[in-house]
């Protein structure tokens, strides 16, 4: 409900948006956002449209007339390799599905994240698999500007080879630079020498 609030607020009251792109798991794109916009009294008037299933019936969901476009995360390379994409906002449902910098999905995302003014990330998992896969996250939110447009300056900044695979532990001190504080021991997850 926070971010639908927080959407509603930016189209209706400040007007900083038009067009939200929501994408998410098939079942929650289907269910649970059309669901928590129906319940909430404030949300009545905001007008949503779900893009998921057959080809035609995305195709006729997006040409309907609405502040809030929902997709699931399987069809962002369809959307913009098939249709024009026309959304100033992105919410990205479960953002850790966008943690492999190399998959279509992100890929295919990437190529219109510039059009959007705003990106929201939901997740209660940033590092399901370790630290590496923060790349990808805040890349889609931020377009590089934190961690680095690259995942080899990401690997050689933020990270210390160990000797077990090359990518062992983080280097706090790289991150608290980016944060403007200045930490100088290393992360638990580095070997010692």
């Amino acid at each position: 409900m926070i971010t639908l609030t927080a959407l509603n607020n930016l189209l209706f009251d400040c007007f900083e948006i038009s067009r939200v792109l929501v994408i998410a798991p098939l079942r929650v794109a289907r269910n649970t956002w059309p669901q928590e916009i129906d319940k909430w009294e404030h949300l009545k008037h905001l007008h949503y449209s779900v893009a998921v299933g057959t080809e035609k019936e995305r195709r006729e969901a997006l040409r309907k007339q609405a502040s809030l476009y929902i997709i699931n995360r399987e069809n962002v390379p369809w959307l913009v390799e098939k249709t024009a994409f026309s959304y100033d906002a992105i919410v990205i449902d479960e953002l850790s599905s966008f943690k492999n910098w190399s998959s279509k999905r992100f890929k295919a995302l990437m190529k219109v994240r510039p059009l959007a003014k705003r990106v929201i990330g939901l997740t209660g998992t940033p590092t399901s698999n370790g630290l590496m896969d923060l790349f990808a996250e805040f890349k889609v939110l931020d377009m590089g500007q934190r961690l680095g447009r690259f995942i080899t300056k990401y690997r050689q900044d933020y990270f210390k080879p160990d000797k077990r695979n090359g990518q062992g532990g983080l280097l706090l001190r790289s991150l608290a630079r980016s944060r403007g504080a200045d930490l100088r021991e290393k992360s638990p997850i580095s070997p010692s020498p």
